[in-house]
């Protein structure tokens, strides 16, 4: 374990990050869709709005402002964009008063669809050590509260700290540093002025972002493979390709952040040939994804249905009763159709939902180093292990969590790759 992890804290992760902006569990659907949109990850957290009644003097801290567990108790959990799209999909029928039903959906409380979890995000101190915070994250937390403050130093002498682009040295002597360190049992021993109700959040890609930043302290981890490290994670989730994708949303556990499409082959193994996760459906058209996840299947879903044999009838230009001839939908105009296409906002809108979106994925060899530049430089939350002598055949998955109990490990805790995880 690199000793950055010790003496970093977690204030040198804040630096720059914009204020925290709540999004209550009042607000509909239409507004949690546009604050998914601009979130720069595919969900946001979901918080109580204040107690209009005055507040008893248990909840406030010594600054009459609203203390940690408080606001603790406020935050109700994540709404990601698959949760959205697998709500709106049970409207996606033929219905004639389908529009009707999806302008009531888009209304819908974020109450009536946010998984409650309180355990999904911590509020920390800005002197909390970067491996308190990693632990945290490796237990299930995806969001770190962490207070904004003017003026900081951190508990340890060895480094400088940044906030609002300014060096805040450590004036103090080494004597004195270390007097106050061994005085100190927890990171709780720093001083900090905080801005009174300001918060900025923290996420577990920002904690990757930092730790590829001192890869070189890190040595010999970032060259050895994922299997070695024992970092690929063999329970993951998988859908045929035949069945419906709606089932990819309903029998998903709660912190399962993909689900793989798979196609059997004749060894009886999963050969990937898609994902449906909260990040491919990031920033799309909420209403086509919704109609594609209730009436295709998951292998149509994630292909795109230009690889499909469905058709639409079109009127041709050149006769005035207008003839019948055989176009492909194309998954970048996709039309939602039903029964009734001249009706209902499905047989109105024009798809923007994108099929035929690879899924990530690396070898059982690749080192920690290529897998989390794979992870940050797609913005992606996890990589699909294959093979090394098959592309499409799959061994495993490796998400943040994975990462992060690597980077944790000593070097003494290496494993050896056994053949079923490993293909020479």
């Amino acid at each position: 374990m690199a000793l950055a992890f010790v003496y970093h804290t977690v204030g040198d992760l804040t630096v720059g990050k914009p204020d925290l902006v709540e999004f209550h569990d009042t607000e509909t659907i239409n507004s949690a869709i546009q604050a998914i949109a601009d979130s720069p990850i595919g969900s946001i957290p979901i918080w109580k709005k204040r107690s209009l009644s005055p507040p008893s003097s248990s909840s406030l801290d010594v600054n009459g402002n609203e203390n940690n567990e408080m606001r603790q108790e406020r935050f109700v959990g994540m709404l990601s964009s698959l949760d959205i799209a697998a709500f709106l999909a049970n409207t996606a029928t033929n219905s004639q008063d389908q529009s009707l039903d999806m302008d009531r959906k888009l209304n819908t409380p974020v109450s009536e669809v946010v998984v409650p979890n309180n355990s999904l995000l911590k509020i920390v101190d800005p002197s909390t050590r970067l491996i308190e915070a990693l632990e945290l994250m490796k237990q299930g937390v995806k969001r770190l509260l962490v207070h904004k403050c003017l003026v900081w130093k951190g508990s340890c002498k060895h480094f400088s700290v940044v906030y609002y682009s300014r060096w805040l040295k450590n004036m103090e002597s080494s004597k004195k540093s270390s007097m106050n360190v061994q005085a100190s049992s927890t990171s709780s021993s720093s001083r900090a002025t905080s801005i009174p109700n300001k918060f900025c959040c923290l996420s577990r890609e920002d904690v990757l972002r930092f730790i590829i930043g001192c890869l070189g302290a890190l040595a010999p981890l970032p060259l050895t493979s994922m299997a070695r490290l024992g970092a690929i994670n063999s329970q993951y989730s998988t859908v045929e390709a035949f069945k419906p994708a709606i089932e990819s949303a309903k029998a998903t556990p709660m912190d399962t952040i993909a689900v793989a499409v798979v196609e059997q082959t004749p060894e009886g193994k999963h050969k990937i040939i898609g994902e449906i996760s909260a990040q491919k459906l990031w920033k799309c058209d909420y209403i086509a994804a919704s109609w594609a996840l209730a009436n295709l299947s998951a292998g149509q879903f994630v292909m795109g249905v230009e690889d499909n044999d469905i058709y639409t009838d079109i009127k041709s230009d050149n006769s005035e009763e207008g003839s019948r001839r055989p176009k492909k939908i194309s998954s970048r105009s996709i039309r939602l159709l039903s029964n009734n296409s001249g009706s209902g906002i499905f047989g109105q809108s024009r798809s923007m939902y994108r099929g035929r979106s690879a899924p990530l994925t690396c070898k059982v060899k690749s080192t920690l180093a290529a897998v989390m530049a794979q992870m940050l430089s797609h913005r992606a939350t996890h990589v699909w292990v294959t093979e090394d002598e098959r592309d499409d055949v799959l061994v495993g998955i490796v998400g943040y969590a994975d990462i992060l109990d690597a980077v944790t490990k000593p070097p003494t805790a290496f494993i050896r790759a056994t053949k079923s995880t490993e293909i020479m």
